[in-house]
């Protein structure tokens, strides 16, 4: 780490890569290398961000922009911006309880947040320890008695909004989990390489790793109860992707699930037009962030060509590559109706908690505030693709 590094660290974050930073110093390089690697060579990953910068907005001027409102509505309920916290997994092992302090932002900002199957924090947790309303993620998984018995504890929980993740009928080949170990067993020397590695970050090891047991599965105890790690928990879920799922399996969805149906991963035209068939909510276009397929476009490039296909019939979300309030008025001028944040919200909660999720939030927010107002807009509805600069 070189000197202009170092003195980065010790600054008010500003933007989301001061967070990736703090995330970085904070937590143990195994953590750390999950939250921020991708698939293969991180080809997908790096399009992901790379291609907001290709995107370019019409400024304009002398406008009446005094008044901005970044509010929206999604299923029925008003939004404070049209940003939702996506599932992301482990989430309470970069801080204590992680799911439950970015939860406790998300309502303070009044938008919404989802929780991972693969959560630390159950979701009878979140539910008792917050009480506040909050979006369900589930996997098509092989065990169809457990998937209905996780959509029962999510609908008593309170949840009314389900995130059906669609590509992971197998795991992506991910080489910095694998180089760390995270998923493969580690030699001897890679055991303890990791215990030094976890020694050199006191501040985790206390507040998470002591602070904050139990570091499991919340969601999936039962399903595994004899698990003494992590890596059991691991085990289980690995083997549960279902690769023989196909489209009639959102139908067993749909009959077990009356809520909003949301299904994320769609990066074609003809799977959005097949999931506009069969009655989803929403579509999140999405390439899991870098994390499964390498090579492919970033979601912001196929984003224009889903929305025509998709044409108001459900509503349109994406994810991958969304780092700041900026990338998110591109995405909604390209034909996006809310953004789906999880690097972002990840690096913060591992930098500071709770109080880093809300004042990334409020980054967030603030960028979005200047972004329409320097192109003359003062409401979300009336972002479109006139905001953007015609080569």
């Amino acid at each position: 780490m070189n000197a202009t590094t170092k003195k980065s660290l010790n600054i008010a974050p500003a933007n989301i890569a001061d967070y990736r930073r703090l995330a970085e110093k904070r937590l143990p390089r195994q953590l750390f290398d999950y939250i921020d690697g991708g698939s293969y060579q991180e080809l997908s990953l790096q399009n992901n961000t790379n291609a907001f910068d290709q995107v370019l907005l019409r400024q304009r001027i002398l406008r009446d922009v005094a008044n901005i409102d970044t509010s929206t509505e999604l299923f029925g309920n008003k939004l404070a911006m049209p940003v939702i916290l996506a599932p992301v997994g482990l989430a309470g092992s970069y801080a204590c309880r992680g799911e439950i302090q970015a939860l406790t932002a998300a309502q303070q900002h009044n938008i919404p947040f989802c929780l991972s199957t693969v959560s630390i924090c159950s979701l009878e947790e979140l539910h008792h320890k917050t009480n506040a309303e909050f979006w369900f993620q589930l996997y098509v998984i092989r065990d169809r008695s457990y998937a209905i018995k996780l959509l029962k504890r999510a609908k008593e929980a309170g949840c009314t909004t389900l995130i059906l993740t669609v590509d992971l009928p197998v795991l992506g080949e991910r080489y910095r989990d694998i180089r760390n170990g995270l998923s493969s067993d580690p030699n001897l020397w890679g055991s303890i390489k990791r215990g030094l590695d976890i020694a050199i970050h006191p501040r985790w090891l206390w507040n998470v790793a002591i602070k904050g047991k139990p570091l499991v599965f919340g969601n999936l105890t039962d399903a595994v109860p004899d698990a003494r790690s992590l890596n059991d928990f691991k085990a289980w879920v690995d083997n549960q992707f279902d690769a023989s799922m196909t489209w009639q399996d959102i139908h067993w969805i749909r009959d077990h699930w009356q809520g909003n149906l949301i299904l994320k991963g769609i990066m074609d035209i003809d799977d959005a037009q097949q999931a506009v068939k069969i009655g989803a909510d929403a579509i999140v276009v999405s390439n899991h962030g870098g994390r499964q397929l390498d090579g492919v476009p970033a979601t912001i490039t196929v984003l224009p060509e889903i929305a025509k296909v998709v044409d108001q019939h459900c509503k349109l979300l994406v994810d991958g590559g969304i780092r700041s309030g900026l990338d998110v008025f591109k995405a909604l001028a390209l034909g996006a109706d809310a953004c789906l944040l999880g690097r972002a919200w990840a690096y913060a909660l591992a930098a500071d908690g709770e109080t880093g999720v809300s004042n990334m939030l409020n980054i967030i927010n603030n960028e979005l505030n200047v972004a329409m107002a320097l192109t003359g807009i003062n409401k979300i509805g009336n972002i479109n693709s006139n905001v953007l600069y015609k080569r």
